[in-house]
């Protein structure tokens, strides 16, 4: 049986760099992922990743491209579609979902502890721009 997805993450592309958050709650506490979260009744994934991005960093986000679906693993139950953009406004607010952000060059979190997949799913989202 197929299973539904029920989060969303979004790589936000800026040129040769992706936004990346560091994770302030549980699953993954403290690891560097992307900003994104878990779907609400009634939500479709890209409307989940639109909010999530917003409640967690303050930037709206629009032309999400669907990028790829990934189970994370790591003892959740996560089928997590994940999108990537150059659509992005406004400025980084601090919020209580995340600890700390960064932009991050293509290819530089090798030294970052991060969520599962995050090499991976950066290499197809530079791609997907043609940034390398």
């Amino acid at each position: 049986m197929e299973r539904n997805i029920n989060a969303a993450s979004v790589a936000l592309i800026d040129r040769n760099k992706v936004l990346l958050i560091q994770r302030a709650r549980a699953p993954w506490l403290g690891l560097w992922s992307l900003p994104g979260g878990r779907l609400e009744a009634g939500e479709t994934a890209e409307q989940c990743a639109i909010r999530e991005v917003r409640e967690e960093t303050g930037l709206l986000v629009y032309a999400l491209r669907p990028l790829m679906r990934l189970e994370p693993g790591g003892g959740t139950n996560f089928l997590l579609q994940v999108f990537a953009t150059e659509g992005f406004e406004g400025e980084i607010v601090a919020s209580d979902e995340i600890s700390d952000h960064r932009w991050v060059r293509a290819g530089m979190v090798g030294g970052l502890e991060t969520t599962p997949h995050l090499a991976e799913v950066l290499e197809r989202a530079f791609r997907l721009f043609d940034r390398r």
